[in-house]
């Protein structure tokens, strides 16, 4: 259960909302506050981006406060939307630092960022997270198929509330599999054209010797 007055207070702050208020943008949030909010649950758009993502970023902190980024990666669908509050994913086997799961085990907060550089889009998600270990049945639904890792236990993410930032200042990027494709498909039609081009010559050729 959220007990900020709205859902954006997770990131605003008094002490945000006073700098706000000082550099000119407060104005602008209040009436993001006067809506509701940010969003708390995960709508079908919001699914079908996060199901698409291969590479996310999973933020947390220790005891003390010390913040700690960790890069999750897999194939298109390894992040699995549960329920409308629940995203889960197998935990892969890495360098065995379970700096994450310490974090995690003394703080569950935690922070969901991720980017589509493609379409320069990203989305800020809010929540805590906890870590399921020996949880065959869970960790079957998660694994995906045929993906060459050793899952090691599982993360579930509750999102308590989420934003999608403005594109500015993203660089658009192209997933190496995505330009391989393109190429291929123009490779093709060059194939095919200079085949045409090669039919049409023949047949100029013939023509004029007749």
């Amino acid at each position: 259960m959220n007990a900020h007055a709205f859902t954006s207070d997770v990131a605003f702050t008094p002490t945000v909302k006073a700098i706000q208020a000082r550099k000119g943008s407060r104005q602008s949030y209040a009436r993001v506050e006067e809506r509701g909010g940010w969003q708390a649950v995960i709508t079908p758009d919001l699914a079908a981006f996060i199901e698409m993502q291969t590479s996310v970023f999973l933020s947390t902190a220790n005891g003390d406060g010390q913040p700690y980024i960790q890069h999750r990666g897999g194939p298109a669908g390894f992040l699995k939307v549960l329920d409308e509050h629940t995203i889960g994913f197998a935990d892969f086997a890495g360098n065995r630092q379970f700096i994450t799961q310490g974090n995690l085990a003394d703080n569950p907060q935690a922070f969901l960022f991720l980017i589509d550089y493609m379409h320069r889009q990203r989305i800020k998600l809010w929540g805590t997270a906890r870590v399921v270990e020996n949880d065959a049945e869970l960790m079957a639904k998660l694994m995906p198929q045929d993906y060459k890792a050793r899952p090691e236990q599982v993360i579930l993410f509750t999102v308590s509330t989420w934003d999608a930032n403005c594109p500015q200042h993203i660089p658009q990027r192209f997933e190496a599999a995505d330009v391989a494709a393109a190429l291929g498909e123009r490779d093709k039609r060059i194939e095919r054209l200079e085949q045409e081009i090669a039919r049409l010559k023949g047949n100029s050729g013939a023509a004029a010797g007749e």
